[in-house]
C-alpha cells in the first residue's frame, strides 16, 4: 500500500530534438574543381555505410530497449523492459497527496520496469537509468509522484542498489498521476536526448 510521504510534483513534458548539425566548409563554392586530383584511394566507389538506426519507438509487451546510461563517470548498457502498469483508484490517489483537492479526477499508475545491467562497471551510488521513465494516459503525459512506489510490492528501493554489477537485473517503480477513465497507458524509456521507446497497456 502506498504511504501519504510523497509530495506531488507536476512533470512539464519534456520534447527534447536531437539536431544533426552538418558543418560547412569555408571554401570557395564557385573555385574550378577541374584541376582537383582524383580520389584514387581503396575507399573510393565504395557505397557508404548506413547510419546506424535511431532509438525509440513502440515495443511489444515483453519487448525490451537497449539504452545507455553514464552512471557515475562511466556508461553502462541495460536492457530495459515495462513489465506492467498497475492502476490505481481516485481513493488511492487521495491518500498519497498532501492535498487531496490536488488528485480529484486522477487515477495511480504504477510503472514497473526491470533493468537488467549489460555492459560496463558496477554502480558506485545508486542508479540514474530509472531517471529515463515516464507514463502518458492517451497521449497526455501524467503528474509525477516523487517516492511513491518505493514500498509498492514488487519494486526495489534505488538507494539500496550501489554496488549494482554487470548480469545483474532489477525492477525500479515509478508513479503517476492520470485522469481517471483513460483507455491506454504508455510507459516509456529514453536516453538523454533520445526518442522513447514505448511500451503500451490497457488500463
Amino acid at each position: 500500500m502506498l504511504h501519504q510521504k510523497s509530495a506531488l510534483r507536476l512533470a512539464a513534458p519534456v520534447a527534447v530534438l536531437a539536431l544533426a548539425l552538418t558543418a560547412c566548409g569555408g571554401g570557395d563554392d564557385t573555385a574550378d574543381t577541374a584541376d582537383k586530383p582524383k580520389d584514387t584511394s581503396s575507399s573510393a566507389g565504395k557505397p557508404k555505410a548506413s547510419p546506424e538506426p535511431e532509438s525509440g519507438g513502440e515495443l511489444a509487451t515483453g519487448e525490451s530497449a537497449t539504452g545507455r546510461v553514464t552512471e557515475g563517470e562511466a556508461p553502462v548498457i541495460y536492457e530495459i523492459v515495462a513489465q506492467k502498469a498497475d492502476v490505481g483508484t481516485e481513493a488511492d490517489a487521495a491518500k498519497v497527496v498532501s492535498d487531496p483537492e490536488k488528485a480529484k479526477g486522477l487515477v495511480l499508475v504504477v510503472a514497473h520496469v526491470k533493468y537488467t545491467h549489460k555492459e560496463g562497471p558496477a554502480l558506485t551510488r545508486s542508479p540514474e537509468v530509472q531517471r529515463g521513465v515516464s507514463i502518458s494516459a492517451d497521449g497526455t503525459r501524467g503528474s509525477m509522484l516523487i517516492g511513491a512506489a518505493d514500498d509498492a510490492a514488487g519494486c526495489e528501493d534505488p538507494y539500496d542498489l550501489k554496488g549494482w554489477k554487470q548480469g545483474e537485473s532489477h525492477v525500479l517503480c515509478e508513479t503517476y498521476l492520470v485522469p481517471a477513465g483513460s483507455k491506454q497507458i504508455e510507459v516509456q524509456w529514453a536516453e538523454e536526448d533520445g526518442e522513447p521507446y514505448i511500451w503500451k497497456f490497457a488500463s
